[in-house]
């Protein structure tokens, strides 16, 4: 295995995502992607030769995961710690998808950006504000909670899309009143899909989705299960057929669930 530049010998592992399609080398104990990034990738709704930007990309498990998804994505991905950046080149060409990865502050992107415009941008902003407590490890510290608030976050990422581009975004849902605050005036057509762990339990995150400039109305989807079963049964992902077509099939996740997946009946 070979190791980024960065990482000291030994400090990667290789995980596999989407049922083994991507092959992704990890920080052992750094800042470690899961399950968020590969919902957020399949809620994307990209088409072959749309242009998508990976916002904050760590080792680019977001944006590698949509581009398994829809080859012929023009991928890109930005991020602000270098060992990261470096690491989701590497990962790109394990993988042998075509990508550009630049390094810059989110606050004031590289020129290679700042005079772009994508028709996506896709980012999980850190989950905790600056006052929460610091993860030991420096990576993951600053994966997990932001430098710069979430507002100028959703302000860069807007700026990145062009006019009707559309932002999809994971986020905690008790950060949710924050997002819309943020998108107020600059975006709409916004819909919310809330995640809950099990069926009939609080969304713990959520998925939106908006469009830039755009005046459509808000829309709230019934939330969309993570796992099945009322109780969390030990050595077993135990995972919903719909989230298992997500995570290991790689189906695309929209308002209505999981592509191709038929919904339950709603009901009292």
């Amino acid at each position: 295995m070979t190791e980024a530049e960065g990482f000291p010998p030994g400090a990667l592992c290789e995980d596999r995502l989407l049922g083994g399609r991507l092959v992704l080398l990890q920080p052992r104990t750094g800042f470690r992607a899961g399950s968020d990034a590969v919902l957020l990738a399949a809620a994307v709704p990209a088409w072959p030769g749309e242009s998508a930007l990976d916002l904050g990309c760590g080792a680019f498990a977001a944006g590698l995961c949509l581009a398994v998804r829809v080859p012929g994505v023009v991928l890109a991905g930005m991020e602000l710690q270098p060992p990261y950046a470096a690491l989701a080149r590497a990962n790109a060409a394990r993988n042998a998808i075509p990508a550009e990865v630049v390094e810059g502050d989110l606050a004031r992107p590289p020129a290679a950006l700042a005079q772009r415009g994508f028709d996506h941008v896709l980012t999980n902003p850190p989950f905790f504000p600056r006052a929460a407590t610091p993860a030991p490890d420096p990576g993951r510290d600053r994966a997990r909670r932001e430098a710069a608030p979430l507002a100028l976050w959703l302000d860069a990422a807007l700026r990145r899309l062009r006019p009707g581009g559309r932002l999809t975004l994971i986020q905690r849902a008790e950060r949710l009143p924050e997002v819309l605050a943020a998108l107020a005036g600059r975006a709409g057509a916004i819909t919310v899909l809330p995640l809950a762990a099990r069926a009939g339990g609080p969304a713990g995150r959520f998925i939106l989705w908006a469009r830039k400039g755009a005046r459509g109305p808000f829309g709230l989807a019934a939330p969309f299960v993570l796992h099945a079963g009322a109780a969390h049964v030990s050595g077993a992902d135990g995972y919903s057929p719909a989230a298992e077509a997500v995570l290991r099939g790689a189906a695309a996740l929209t308002s209505q669930g999981a592509e191709g997946m038929p919904q339950p009946a709603s009901g009292r």
